[in-house]
């Protein structure tokens, strides 16, 4: 099939269309945005800036992606968005391009699902597989890692991590590094358990679950500290590496400022 561009659309005749995209009416697509194979972009869609989309995308109805970042002292630079493949933007979803003060990327990987009136602030680093509800609000410089699930009602501060297959509750203040595999809940979130349901369905083994559970315990109801709680289950083997995936992120955290291993770049930034 060849593209397709509503009548009521404006397409800047220098923006790069692959294959069988399909626009619809008031779309606004900007002079540096390239949109990939089989993306499909709903009415009322605005692409600005420096933007990429990957194939397969879907873009629904009032969301705007690569306008400027939120931040006073952005200069006007050609920073960029760039996503990747099979995306699903629903509606009024928000993507702000990066500033100068990191790589000058705001980068969407592949496969998530970002309900309505998500916002991706500037700098952001979001991974794949992940799925946000309603009104997720994440702040500008954090990193996202990939088979997450975030509620509804979210705020996630700037230069925040979360972790591999976590999971945040809903309406959840996200001050902290939101360590893997975990679940976090409350104002200020704080773990609340393993993210055994995530695990299971993602096919991980029973020995997994059942050494992360352990390593909580250890961290989040005896607080022996994370020097203990790593010599104790790291001196016995076998290391499963969703354990070493959990003790180096919290080395990274511990490492920063304000529970925020990030926190470390806001002097560069």
């Amino acid at each position: 099939m060849s593209t397709q561009i509503a009548q009521t659309a404006v397409v800047d005749p220098r923006a790069k269309l692959g294959t069988n995209v399909r626009i619809g009416h008031f779309c606004v697509i900007g002079p540096d945005v390239s949109i990939g194979d089989d993306t499909l972009l709903e009415d009322h869609v605005v692409l600005s800036g420096v933007t990429s989309l990957g194939e397969e995308n879907h873009v629904f109805p009032g969301c705007v992606i690569g306008a400027d970042p939120q931040d006073t002292s952005y200069k006007g630079t050609p920073t960029q968005v760039q996503i990747g493949d099979g995306n699903v933007f629903r509606e009024y979803c928000t993507v702000n391009r990066a500033t100068e003060k990191e790589d000058g990327i705001t980068r969407v990987g592949h496969n998530n699902y970002f309900m309505a009136h998500t916002h991706i602030a500037h700098d952001c680093k979001v991974g794949d597989r992940n799925v946000m509800a309603n009104n997720v609000m994440i702040g500008g410089h954090a990193h996202i890692g990939n088979d997450i699930t975030i509620a509804g009602g979210v705020g996630i501060v700037h230069f925040a991590s979360v972790g591999n297959m976590s999971f945040i509750s809903a309406m959840a203040r996200v001050l902290h590094d939101v360590p893997p595999y975990i679940i976090v809940d409350g104002q200020p979130a704080k773990p609340r358990a393993v993210n055994t349901i995530g695990m299971k369905r993602h096919g991980f083994p029973k020995e997994d679950i059942e050494i992360l559970t352990k390593a909580y315990k250890l961290l989040y109801r005896s607080y022996v500290g994370l020097d203990a709680a790593k010599e104790q289950l790291l001196s016995t083997g076998p290391i499963r590496p969703v354990l070493r995936e959990l003790f180096n992120f919290m080395d990274t955290t511990v490492a920063g400022q304000k529970g925020r291993g990030r926190d470390r770049r806001r002097k560069a930034a």
